[in-house]
């Protein structure tokens, strides 16, 4: 996985543990593509201070996960329903009941549910 979109995960589930301070200096790098230098002058804090602020938060997010596995349960649950709607296309709707391509049906429309 790309490390910026792996970073950009685990905020999105572990962000709000972060301070204040921190999400807002990675918010500013991630989400804004602000500079380093950008983000100093923005806060009034040297270049150094923004990266090393951004390093550890990058850490604690790496932490995070490595303690919890949330992105990692997530992902997985992710390639499981899709393999279930999988499963769901290639049966169709051939020789079974109505009530069985009903059920089908409903199945098909919650798997995608949680993909989406």
């Amino acid at each position: 996985m790309d490390e910026i979109l792996k970073l950009t995960l685990l905020y999105d589930f572990y962000g709000e543990l972060l301070t204040e301070k921190q999400k807002q200096v990675f918010e500013m790098h991630y989400q804004n593509d602000l500079s380093l230098s950008e983000i100093g002058e923005e806060l009034s804090i040297s270049r150094q201070a923004v990266r090393d602020q951004l390093k550890r938060t990058e850490k604690i997010l790496i932490q995070y996960e490595e303690k919890l596995r949330l992105v990692e349960r997530f992902q997985e649950q992710q390639r499981a329903v899709r393999k279930m709607k999988s499963i769901l296309d290639e049966i169709g709707t051939g020789e079974i009941s109505l009530k069985t391509t009903q059920a089908i049906t409903i199945m098909k429309q919650i798997a995608d549910a949680i993909l989406s």
